[in-house]
């Protein structure tokens, strides 16, 4: 890919307002959660992954090289004295991009052993001169979440049922079988708002990868009630690749949005029995 050797800056505009979608829209870009609108008799769920399992992507915006990022399963905590399952993304900027807009981002998520709800979410966006720090403190018996920031409380939400966070969404989501024209939809909140949405299998697809051809499910998630970028894009779109077998491992992210369009590549993984790069 093409790595310029001087700043741009419409570049740097247009990472700004990128990156400012949020880590979650980035490594997740989707709304989905809880269960299917498709008749759910016979089809079982699974957990296709476990602690030590971390996957690493490049991403590209437009033609440019513009950074790397991380999703992971940590060891299994406890929240509260409730068992949970705790995940963590991470995304920071090219050395190229750091020299005008530089991006650390971080967020963990935990959630009940099932992955149908989240016990707590902790988000830190570093992106150039913008700083935003973002927990939210899930009390179920109450059925509400608390946001609060770098300053203190900021608002409330009433839970409406089995509510996921937008990184907890990617875990759920793999505990699902998938085949085509398959829908999953459900409830997802980052604090400010709650919207119930839906991803819908709309193919499958042979990619060339780093790891050899993979046979991959493509799913299209619901932007309607996407923020950011997304809801200044009358075209936004996005399309999201997983493994099509049991693993069902995020391969490939892909969007267009008023800024440009940008993608995830899937370039390592660790802790996944019997995928590797073909050049290791």
């Amino acid at each position: 890919m093409c790595k310029p050797n001087k700043p741009i800056p419409w570049l740097a505009l247009g990472l700004g307002g990128w990156w400012r979608a949020g880590l979650g829209a980035l490594l997740c870009l989707v709304y989905l959660a809880g269960g299917a609108p498709v008749a759910e008799a016979g089809l079982k769920r699974s957990w296709p992954y476990a602690p030590g399992e971390k996957f690493e992507y490049e991403i590209y915006w437009t033609v440019v090289y513009a950074g790397t990022a991380s999703v992971e399963v940590l060891p299994d905590t406890e929240i509260k004295g409730e068992p949970a399952r705790h995940f963590r993304a991470v995304a920071r900027s090219s050395p190229f991009i750091d020299t005008f807009y530089k991006v650390r981002d971080t967020i963990d998520s935990w959630t009940d052993r099932n992955v149908d709800r989240t016990l707590r979410f902790e988000q830190y966006q570093r992106e150039g001169d913008y700083h935003r720090d973002t927990i939210l403190e899930m009390d179920w018996p109450s059925r509400r979440v608390d946001r609060y920031g770098k300053h203190g409380f900021k608002n409330s939400l009433e839970l409406p049922g089995d509510v996921l966070d937008p990184l907890a969404i990617l875990f759920h989501f793999r505990t699902h079988w998938l085949f085509q024209d398959r829908v999953v939809s459900g409830w997802v909140t980052d604090g400010k708002k709650m919207v119930n949405g839906s991803g819908r299998v709309v193919g499958r697809e042979i990619l060339d990868t780093p790891f050899g051809p993979l046979d991959c499910f493509r799913v299209e998630p619901e932007t309607r009630d996407l923020g950011g970028v997304f809801k200044k894009s009358d075209d936004a779109r996005i399309e999201m690749w997983f493994t099509a077998d049991e693993r069902r491992i995020p391969v490939r992210i892909r969007s267009k949005v008023v800024v440009g369009h940008f993608s995830l590549e899937l370039v390592d993984v660790r802790g996944v029995p019997g995928l590797q790069r073909l050049d290791d």
